[in-house]
């Protein structure tokens, strides 16, 4: 390992100021869930016989899909209010988790309700099935949405996702906009809560009005007014170590765009064989009034395609997203813990970061190391402190234990950490840490492995 000592004292910290709790956003979801039932609850009378209780099920289950359905799409609209105070991974699995929901209610709706009126008309199930598909108002564009849910749910499940490309992924779930479209209809016509009673139609249209405002401010006009406002093109493409490389973004007027250390955008290069694909990269500079700077490691089809940018080429940009800035610091003590492509948001942060800071990056050989030279000259510059930790020279990993967590930082307890790497190494960390004494409300991490 080696350690750049501090040389002076490090800036006096700034008040910090803690993010609103994320429970407040879950108490108005389940007081939507709650409203539902009770809508449900309200237009069912006396329950009689099997077909009578697998018809209610279904009736409730297929309220529940369609509020689930309008939360699915409103967690994914890119809400700035949720992406700073909530945090963009949190509000990735609560989307996720709300995915498999709305499967498992699509499911039993879908499953219950034929059953239910198989059971009334005495009729087999798939007989029954084919009448109400085929012969029922507005229950055909809704199968067909339903077969885009669950080629969607299938698509995202963790075994298959990981066999599938990120844009065959990405592009198959923008299809849910569609299932939700089409099965929107059936819920007004066909649903007996909603079809005779006025208030409750109302509600159901004011629901998935604002959803729709939400995707179209956030997701489409948003964006549009950010290139078009600020005209993005690659600067320069420089190598920073095997297989990683920075692009510098050149753009007017770029200190009004809301970018911090530590966030994210999205960004589609407008080039042939990149632009279809749209890929989270973080900052991995502060920002300024000219210039932006990612630096991507070469992992999949568009990451080692970067090095290809030409100078002038033309960048659509979306965000910035995230939650891993200075705002979420509690003390003046800070570790800052990367591996691999995680060292990007962490140098930005390294430089801009108020009080005392330590680097702990973890790395498999010194030619990984990338940013290394900036990183050091950062920490003359301000006092700070940066520790390697590389695989010894027969391969073998450094052990990053409690105890020896608790020898490179004294004190690490009253350190906030921000913790930034692959997914297996985020985990083994957070666990060492918190062996370690610190708290988990200073734990802090984005991860999108969902």
């Amino acid at each position: 390992m080696t350690t750049v000592h501090r040389e002076q004292a490090p800036p006096s910290p700034p008040s910090v100021r803690r993010r609103p709790p994320a429970p407040l956003l879950l108490v108005l979801l389940w007081a939507g869930v709650a409203a539902v039932v009770a809508l449900w609850w309200q237009n069912t009378g006396s329950v009689v016989g099997t077909a009578g209780w697998l018809t209610a099920a279904g009736r409730i289950s297929g309220l529940l899909c369609g509020y689930s359905c309008a939360v699915l799409v409103g967690l994914m609209a890119r809400v700035p209010l949720l992406e700073r105070r909530i945090g963009s991974d949190r509000v990735a699995r609560w989307h996720a988790m709300a995915g498999r929901y709305t499967i498992c209610l699509l499911v039993a709706h879908v499953v219950l309700i034929i059953a239910g009126y198989a059971a009334l008309a005495q009729v087999s199930f798939w007989e029954e099935a084919n009448t109400v598909v085929f012969h029922s108002p507005r229950v055909l564009p809704a199968a067909l949405g339903t077969i885009v849910l669950f080629a969607v749910g299938l698509i995202s499940a963790r075994v298959v996702r990981r066999r599938v490309s990120y844009e065959f992924w990405y592009y198959l779930h923008l299809l849910t906009y569609a299932a939700v479209f089409l099965s929107f209809g059936h819920q007004i016509v066909l649903g007996a809560e909603l079809a005779g009673n006025p208030v409750a139609k109302a509600a159901w249209f004011a629901l998935y009005l604002s959803v729709l405002a939400l995707v179209v401010w956030f997701r489409v006009l948003t964006p549009m007014w950010l290139n078009l406002r600020h005209r993005l093109r690659v600067g320069s493409v420089h190598r920073e170590a095997p297989g990683v490389w920075s692009v510098v973004i050149r753009g007017r007027r770029l200190e009004k765009l809301g970018a911090e250390p530590g966030r994210f955008f999205r960004w589609r290069f407008l080039t042939s064989g990149m632009w279809w694909t749209s890929t989270p990269y973080s900052l991995s500079a502060p920002p300024d009034s000219a210039r932006l700077r990612i630096t991507v490691k070469a992992l999949g089809d568009h990451s080692t395609s970067v090095p290809r940018l030409r100078p002038g080429t033309r960048v659509w940009a979306e965000g910035p997203y995230g939650a891993l800035t200075a705002d979420r610091r509690t003390t003046g003590q800070t570790l800052l813990i990367a591996a691999g492509a995680g060292i990007t948001p962490l140098r930005a942060l390294f430089e801009t970061l108020p009080g005392e800071v330590t680097l702990l990056y973890r790395a498999h050989s010194a030619e990984d190391l990338a940013l290394a030279g900036e990183l050091e000259s950062i920490a003359r510059a301000r006092g700070a402190k940066v520790l390697y930790a590389l695989n010894a020279a027969d391969g073998s990993r450094p052990r990053l234990s409690p105890g020896v967590l608790h020898g490179m930082v004294p004190e690490l307890a009253d350190h906030d950490v921000y913790l930034c790497g692959p997914s297996g190494f985020a985990e083994d960390m957070y666990e060492a840490l918190r062996a370690a004494g610190v708290p988990d409300r200073r734990i802090h991490h984005e991860s999108f492995e969902l």
